[in-house]
């Protein structure tokens, strides 16, 4: 497995999927290695696939300095694989939570990335807004499922801020296009792979710059692709919407029949999608 040193010495990791022209990956969580993201869905018969583990996940080192994990620092782990990677300007896609170092990299470094790909993007970076009523208006769409009941309470106690006890796995179902016997294994095997105390540090206070964010977007003039799913409670697509606003040259897709992740879902659509 590749390493390469990043700017304060952390020995960092990354995995390489398929062949083809390189598209740099970075995972959400936060502070999830790249593991759940797998091929993504088949992209690597199109694409050769540079999946980064973040600091203090995966196989990459865990930081001397515990404020390293702070999401604005991150992106300069995102400029020193490129570096080490030898390429000028890279294709980068970046999912969930991840999406935000993207975010992010894209103002500090304009004219290094080639294409942005944001799948299902948090939008803390831009400051963007869900509200408990968006999500539940979306939660609504899966009301003939058998276990909607169950976890639509569980929901409403989650977006009034008071969550039951195990409300969060109760709400696993909202995130997949369909909650199968695969889809609910799948979900379980995430929380193996992410590394709470670095996400405690993420978002922390300086982390974000919402105004000045939206503002270096707008100089932003690389293609983008923001890609949602329909029935996303996360990144709600209205909100998504909002979000490739900010661009210049963006393109706002929403795959229908998907959650969270759509390389799981409807591994076609998004196969196609991204790749085209």
């Amino acid at each position: 497995m590749p390493t390469f040193p990043s700017y304060d010495g952390t020995r960092l990791a990354y995995h390489v999927h398929g062949h083809g022209d390189p598209l740099v990956c970075v995972p959400g969580g936060p502070m999830q290695d790249s593991a759940y993201l797998g091929d993504l869905g088949g992209l690597s018969a199109h694409r050769r696939l540079i999946l980064l583990d973040p600091r203090g996940t995966g196989a990459s080192a865990v930081p001397e300095d515990p404020a390293t994990y702070r999401c604005d620092r991150l992106v300069d782990d995102v400029e020193a694989l490129r570096t080490h990677l030898g390429l000028d300007r890279m294709d980068l896609l970046a999912h969930s939570a991840g999406a935000n170092i993207a975010t992010l990299y894209a103002t500090r470094h304009p004219a290094r990335v080639s294409r942005l790909v944001l799948v299902t993007p948090s939008l803390a970076a831009p400051g963007i807004h869900v509200t408990a009523g968006d999500r539940l208006a979306v939660a609504r769409l899966r009301a003939n499922e058998p276990w909607y009941p169950e976890a639509y309470a569980a929901l409403t106690g989650i977006t009034a801020g008071d969550p039951a006890p195990g409300a969060w796995d109760a709400i696993a179902p909202f995130y997949y296009g369909r909650w199968t016997p695969e889809a609910e294994s799948y979900h379980r095997s995430h929380g193996t792979h992410r590394n709470d105390d670095a996400a405690a540090v993420f978002a922390a206070e300086g982390a974000f710059t919402p105004d000045e964010t939206r503002i270096a977007l707008k100089s932003f003039l690389s293609p983008v692709l923001l890609l949602s799913g329909a029935y996303d409670l996360n990144s709600v697509a209205s909100a998504v919407a909002e979000f490739a606003a900010l661009f210049p040259a963006a393109r706002h897709v929403t795959l229908a029949g998907t959650g969270h992740f759509p390389w799981h879902d409807v591994p076609a659509d998004f196969v196609t999608t991204v790749a085209g």
